[in-house]
């Protein structure tokens, strides 16, 4: 589903990213670990177009989509729960999941059910605003608001940060549901090792703006990660 082959990226004269290169399949989480500043979120925002790429490629499917502009990949099936969460706080809840219409056919345009399935405390609040929402409730409407693009790769950075026990509980059970549907590929940015260990399929480990480990989620050694995340 995503490939993404030897990039590199830049902020001005400072290269974020060297030769990255991953890859994520349906039906699978792929986490990307490392400690703050090693280029997780550089990573997350070229492969859905926030940032231009100065070398490498990125491809979703057949299709080369380094060169496309974020509207253009989300058309293609690329959705997107940044850090922070980035909700619209002056929006209800039912305003916010409707921004996700925009890159979805006319047919498409409606909320399916299984995001208040998957959150229920949504739909108990549709009528109140974004900004008076917890936290932990903020981040089950982006994520809510990302599947109603229905996408076909999810890209989440730091879906914990911040979050209340019991809410990163419901957000893990939705990221195994969603990965069970086998028609999503799911690239998860974390911090938290032991939640996203249990969680993923594959990982990738990253320091300094490069990939330093990565592979099948049995064949990682735990030592060598968290002595990557702890250095």
């Amino acid at each position: 589903m995503l490939n993404v082959e030897g990039i590199d990226l830049f902020y001005g004269a400072a290269k974020a990213l060297r030769g990255v290169s991953l890859q994520a399949e349906p039906g699978q989480v792929t986490a990307v670990l490392g400690r703050n500043g090693v280029g997780k979120t550089s990573l997350m925002r070229a492969i859905v177009g926030q940032q231009p790429i100065a070398k490498g490629s990125i491809r979703l499917g057949d299709e080369d989509i380094s060169r496309l502009a974020p509207y253009d990949r989300a058309r293609r099936g690329v959705a997107f729960v940044p850090q922070g969460r980035e909700i619209f706080p002056l929006l209800t809840v039912k305003e916010n999941l409707e921004t996700g219409f925009a890159p979805c056919k006319r047919a498409d345009r409606f909320v399916p059910a299984e995001i208040y399935d998957l959150f229920p405390v949504l739909k108990d609040m549709l009528h109140r605003r974004g900004g008076d929402l917890s936290g932990g409730q903020q981040q089950q409407l982006a994520i809510g608001r990302a599947l109603v693009t229905r996408p076909r790769l999810l890209v989440l950075d730091e879906p914990t940060e911040g979050i209340q026990p019991s809410i990163i509980k419901d957000i893990g059970r939705a990221i195994t549901y969603l990965r069970g549907k086998g028609t999503m590929a799911i690239v998860l940015v974390e911090q938290y090792f032991e939640w996203a260990r249990d969680l993923c399929d594959t990982y990738a480990v990253m320091d300094r703006g490069q990939v330093m480990d990565a592979g099948p989620r049995a064949s990682m050694n735990e030592a060598d990660v968290l002595r990557w995340l702890s250095v």
